[in-house]
């Protein structure tokens, strides 16, 4: 009962197949792009009610409608999964 626990206790299979790296999530700190949208009073007030929630899944599908939210998670996506392109070296 006093054993410290990990992420792998509580990860389903299906959960395994979504987790990003620790390396990819430690870039996000790294963007000021992120740093930039994080500064917006009305982000960080969607973001605390979605931590708050009980019903996460709903309450993200409702702010996936507002352009701000969707902002930063198109800006979040793009650190932990470049597209193709921009892992490209130029020639």
């Amino acid at each position: 009962a006093g054993s410290p626990w990990s992420v792998e206790d509580i990860l389903t299979e299906d959960d395994k197949q979504d987790r990003v790296p620790l390396q990819k999530l430690k870039l996000l700190g790294e963007s000021e792009e992120l740093r930039g949208l994080l500064l917006n009073p009305h982000l960080r007030q969607l973001l605390l009610a979605v931590d708050q929630a009980e019903d996460k899944s709903s309450l993200m599908k409702k702010y996936m409608q507002e352009p701000l939210f969707v902002e930063f998670a198109d800006c979040c996506l793009r650190i932990v999964e470049p597209s193709e392109k921009e892992n490209v070296l130029p020639e």
